[in-house]
């Protein structure tokens, strides 16, 4: 009885919040998708006509009896954009764990300063993203970049390089800016789970003799899992819906354009409202079943008290 009163109680608390949440969050979320199954223009969104699948995928018969594939699942260009979004995600957020956890560890240690540390490495992190972009395009500027004269100076390279206009460097450059600036977050997080830690533990495997490198696999590790995937999945959210860093720092640019960058483009600068529509619902599904996918994989579950 007792616990059906708390549950009724906690559901009257946050009715508020899910009434808010529905407004500014759920109706757009079903606008966009309604308008993605009509051929809507951003010039006259009354004037649309259902289309069904069309702007998904659709088969069109030429007067010459041949066929063409059209529609968002046939355009190679929303392939390469959910490619580049999937590489920098993986990549961006492995590289972000792995650092933010060499940096947590050396932060969850007693030493001189370590306050003044732990404040400092917050720097880029609050940084906003829009700032850091122009900041760091600005340093890899193949004419008056920092970067391109320091590695000059050092003889790492011989010519000045185009840094975020190279295919070969464009996707280079944002990962390294992306990382710089979301480590510290990764860090923050599991130097929460670090620090939620029993001494008692450690003291013990000290007596017993236990090295350093098997207590972090065998003991830290282990218990930081549960903090560390969900820390894990929300970096990984906000880097598949990339998109400021992106189109500050490498704009037009095919080998960099996230999901999120060619939906802007379509519903905005091509006008093609309904095919733009469809490209964010899309990429609203793939962030709901990756979501899905790593909650199952890791099998953690948000509701559950460790």
């Amino acid at each position: 009885m007792l616990a059906r009163q708390r549950a009724r109680s906690a559901w009257l608390l946050l009715a508020p919040m899910l009434i808010v949440l529905a407004a500014v969050a759920g109706w757009p979320l079903m606008r966009t998708i309604y308008f993605g199954f009509t051929d809507a223009s951003l010039a006259d969104l009354e004037a649309r006509r259902w289309v069904g699948f069309a702007n998904y995928f659709s088969v069109v018969q030429m007067p010459s009896d041949r066929v063409i594939y059209d529609g968002l699942l046939a355009d190679p260009v929303w392939w390469r954009a959910v490619w580049n979004t999937v590489r920098f995600a993986v990549i961006s957020v492995t590289c972000e764990t792995v650092l933010g956890m060499i940096v947590a560890l050396v932060l969850n240690t007693r030493f001189r300063g370590r306050g003044i540390i732990r404040a400092a490495i917050l720097i880029p992190w609050a940084i906003p993203t829009i700032v850091s972009a122009k900041m760091w395009q600005w340093m890899l500027n193949d004419q008056f970049g920092i970067i391109n004269d320091v590695l000059l100076k050092l003889g790492l390279i011989s010519t000045k390089i185009a840094w975020t206009a190279s295919a070969d460097t464009a996707m280079v450059a944002v990962l390294v800016v992306d990382i710089w600036k979301a480590t510290p977050f990764m860090a923050l997080l599991i130097l929460a789970a670090l620090q939620m830690l029993p001494q008692e533990i450690y003291e013990v495997a000290k007596l017993d003799g236990v090295g350093a490198w098997r207590v972090f696999w065998k003991i830290t590790l282990p218990l930081i899992r549960p903090a560390l995937m969900v820390a894990m999945i929300f970096r990984g959210l906000d880097a598949l819906r990339i998109f400021d860093l992106i189109y500050v720092l490498t704009p037009n640019n095919i080998h960099t354009k996230s999901m999120s960058v060619f939906a802007r483009e379509s519903l905005f600068e091509f006008d093609k409202f309904a095919y733009g529509s469809a490209a964010s619902t899309l990429l609203f599904l793939i962030l709901a079943l990756l979501t899905m996918l790593v909650l199952w994989l890791g099998q953690i579950r948000l509701d559950k008290d460790y």
